[in-house]
C-alpha cells in the first residue's frame, strides 16, 4: 500500500541527500520533463517507498547494498500515461482484467466513470468497482456517475441514482469527482437535481466531468459552461475544441475503438496555435480487442504525434495536463520528486515502444508482457443474473404494423462510421400483410430494444441503416449505453428472436446469429456488461464477432461499438429507448412511421 507523501517525506529527503539508500535507481536515461518541455540526457532517478526521491545528473550517492539498479542506456524516461476519461465496462472485462491489459502499454493511471454498471446495479455497482479499483497496483480513480438514467423521462434504466446517492458517494475514498454530466439540456434549463450534484461536487473540491453532445455552440452551450462542468470529451471538430477551451473547460480529445476525434480537434493546437495546456488525451471507450492488439493510451499518444503534435506536447496531454485537471499534480503525471514513481522506459519518443513499465516504483511489465502477479477479482452473485426477459421471444415480437398501406415512410437511425452521433434519416419501405418490411438493397434493417431489467417482456421496434448486412442475420447485445437494455439489430426476425433468447440463456453478452446458426458469442455475466475471463480470451471472442459481422456484410470499423450506442439518448440525432424512438435534437419521443 502506497503511503501518503506526508508520512514518507523525511525518507525521501534522506534519500535525495544520500543519507538513506534508495529502493531503486534508474541510470543514464533521457528525462522527458513535462514541466519544462525538455528532454534531458544523462539523468538518474532514485525511487523510495513508491515515490520519486531524486531526479538529476547522478544518483550514485543513493545506491546502497540492497538498491536495485536499472541501466536505461540512453532511453527515454516517460511519465506513466493517464487516461483522463474512460469506461472500464466498454472493455467488456472487469477493472482488474482491464488493468492487466493496459499496464504493458504504459497506462498507470485511469479516471473511470462506472455509469454503465450504475445503470444496471445502482450505487452498489459503483461501490463494487471502486473497491476493486483500490486493490490494484496502478492508480484507478473513480468518478461518481451523474446521470442514471442518462435522460430522465426518455428512458428507464435498471437503477436510478439520486442527488443524495451522489452526495454520499462523493465522500468515499478514491472518488475523484462527478462523472460526465450527460444531461446537458437539464443543466441548461436549471434542472435542480443536476445542479445539486454539481454543487455537491464543487463543495467537496472535486472535478465535474462534462458531456456536451450537441453541435450547437450558441446559448445552450454557454449555459452549460456556466453550469459548472470542467471538461468535455464530446467534441468532434476543431471549433468544438476551441469553444470549450475558450470557456475555461479542458477539451478532452478521444481516440477509442470507434471514436476518432483527435485528428480534427488537435488542429486547434497545430494550426490555430492554442495553448496545449488545456487539452487532454483520453480513450472514452475501448473494447478488449483494441487493448490487447493495438494498445491503450500509448496508441492515443502515437496517433496525436502522427497528427503533427510535438512528442513532448502529446505526452504532456496524456500525463501532466490530466493530473493538473483533477488536482493531482503533486501525486501524478510527471517524473519529479515526491510524485508516485510511475514511469515508462522507451527507446523512441515518437513510436513510443513501451519497454518497461513501473508503477509506484515496482516493475509491472516488460517488453509488452505483464511481469507482476495480479490476482483475479471475483464479483459476488448479486452482480450477476441481471438479464430478465420475462418471456421467450418470437419473430412476431419484432413486427412493425402499418395496416392498410402498401408503402410507408419510416424514420431510420443512420450510423456514422467512427463517430458517436447518428443521423436522422427517412426511407420508403414496403408493407406486406400489414407489416412493414426492411430494405436490404437500401441498407435498412431492423433494430429492437428488448427490456431486460424488470422482466416486462416489452419490445420496442424501429429501423437502422449503415451496417451493410447482406445476409439473413442478427446481432444482440446487453451492452447498450447507457440504460443497458438489450439491443438487437437484424435483417431476419427469426434470427433476431434467436439472438435475444440466447443472451437470456447465458446471462448477458453479445451474440451473432445467421440463418439460425450461432457465429460468435461473448458471454458477459457481470451485470450483462463484463466478462470474468482474461482480456486476451475476451479479445479472441471479440475478433470472432468482428469476423462474423464481416461475413454477414458489415464493413464498418468497430461496428460493434456503433451497435452498443444506439440506445444512448443523450447524443443526437436519433436513438431508440424502452419508451420508443427518440429525437435527441428535441429530446422528445417521435414516431417510427412518418405521417403522410
Amino acid at each position: 500500500m502506497l503511503k501518503p507523501w506526508s508520512e514518507i517525506a523525511p525518507r525521501l529527503v534522506d534519500v535525495a541527500m544520500g543519507r538513506t539508500p534508495a529502493d531503486l535507481v534508474i541510470r543514464n536515461g533521457r528525462w522527458v520533463n513535462v514541466y519544462s518541455g525538455e528532454i534531458i540526457p544523462g539523468t538518474d532517478i532514485a525511487i523510495s517507498a513508491g515515490r520519486f526521491a531524486y531526479v538529476g545528473p547522478d544518483a550514485s550517492h543513493t545506491v546502497g547494498p540492497e538498491t536495485k539498479v536499472v541501466d536505461a542506456t540512453g532511453r527515454y524516461l516517460v511519465p506513466g500515461l493517464c487516461d483522463g476519461h474512460m469506461h472500464v465496462e466498454s472493455g467488456l472485462v472487469t477493472v482488474t482484467e482491464f488493468a492487466r491489459a493496459v499496464i504493458p502499454h504504459g497506462t498507470t493511471t485511469m479516471f473511470i466513470d462506472p455509469h454503465e454498471i450504475a445503470n444496471v446495479l445502482g450505487l452498489p455497482g459503483v461501490k463494487l468497482m471502486n473497491d476493486e479499483a483500490q486493490s490494484l497496483p496502478i492508480n484507478i480513480l473513480v468518478q461518481v456517475p451523474s446521470c442514471v438514467p442518462s435522460a430522465p423521462g426518455l428512458e428507464r434504466a435498471g437503477a436510478e441514482l439520486s442527488a443524495d446517492d451522489v452526495r454520499q458517494a462523493l465522500s468515499w475514498p478514491n472518488i475523484i469527482g462527478l462523472g460526465e454530466m450527460m444531461n446537458f439540456p437539464g443543466v441548461a434549463s436549471n434542472d435542480a437535481k443536476m445542479l445539486a450534484e454539481i454543487a455537491a461536487t464543487q463543495a467537496a473540491r472535486l472535478t465535474v466531468g462534462g458531456h456536451y453532445a450537441s453541435p450547437d455552440l450558441g446559448r445552450a452551450f454557454h449555459a452549460y459552461a456556466a453550469g459548472g462542468p470542467a471538461d468535455d470529451h464530446e467534441g468532434t471538430t476543431v471549433d468544438d475544441a476551441i469553444a470549450r477551451v475558450r470557456q475555461g473547460m479542458r477539451a478532452m480529445l478521444r481516440l477509442g475503438s470507434a471514436w476518432y476525434d483527435v485528428a480534427a480537434q488537435v488542429k486547434a493546437i497545430t494550426e490555430r496555435g492554442l495553448d496545449p495546456r488545456n487539452f487532454i488525451l483520453c480513450t472514452d471507450d475501448s473494447h478488449s480487442g483494441t487493448l490487447v492488439n493495438d494498445g491503450h493510451m500509448n496508441r492515443v499518444v502515437r496517433h496525436a504525434i502522427a497528427q503533427g503534435l510535438k512528442p513532448v506536447t502529446a505526452i504532456q496531454m496524456a500525463t501532466l495536463n490530466t493530473a493538473q485537471h483533477f488536482g493531482l499534480e503533486r501525486e501524478l503525471g510527471s517524473i519529479a520528486p515526491g510524485r508516485r514513481a510511475d514511469l515508462i522506459i522507451s527507446s523512441d519518443l515518437a513510436a513510443l515502444p513501451v519497454e518497461m513499465v513501473f508503477a509506484r516504483g515496482e516493475l509491472l511489465a516488460e517488453h509488452g508482457a505483464l511481469t507482476a502477479e495480479i490476482p483475479r477479482y471475483a464479483y459476488p452473485d448479486s452482480a450477476c443474473n441481471t438479464v430478465r426477459l420475462g418471456k421467450h421471444l418470437e419473430a412476431e415480437d419484432f413486427d412493425i404494423a402499418a395496416p392498410g398501406a402498401s408503402e410507408v415512410t419510416a424514420r431510420v437511425i443512420g450510423v456514422v462510421e467512427n463517430q458517436a452521433p447518428t443521423r436522422a434519416l427517412e426511407r420508403k419501405l414496403p408493407v406486406k400483410d400489414g407489416i412493414v418490411g426492411m430494405n436490404r438493397a437500401d441498407d435498412v434493417c431492423q433494430i429492437a430494444l428488448v427490456e431486460r431489467h424488470r422482466a416486462t417482456g416489452e419490445v420496442v421496434n424501429a429501423f437502422v441503416s449503415g451496417f451493410g448486412y447482406t445476409r439473413d442475420c442478427a446481432m444482440a447485445s446487453t451492452v447498450a449505453h447507457d440504460s443497458h437494455h438489450m439491443i438487437v439489430v437484424g435483417t431476419n426476425k427469426r434470427d433476431m428472436a434467436l439472438a435475444a433468447n440466447r443472451l437470456g440463456e447465458v446471462g448477458g453478452g453479445i451474440v451473432m446469429i445467421s440463418e439460425g446458426r450461432e457465429l460468435a458469442l461473448i458471454e458477459l455475466p457481470v451485470a450483462g456488461l463484463m466478462s470474468d475471463e482474461r482480456a486476451e480470451i475476451v479479445a479472441g471472442k471479440a475478433s470472432r464477432l468482428v469476423e462474423a459481422m464481416r461475413d454477414c456484410g458489415c464493413t464498418l470499423n468497430n461496428a460493434y461499438m456503433q451497435h452498443s450506442l444506439l440506445a444512448l439518448v443523450v447524443i443526437p440525432e436519433l436513438r431508440i429507448s424502452d419508451k420508443g424512438l427518440i429525437d435527441v435534437t428535441r429530446f422528445a419521443e417521435t414516431s417510427v412511421l412518418v405521417e403522410e
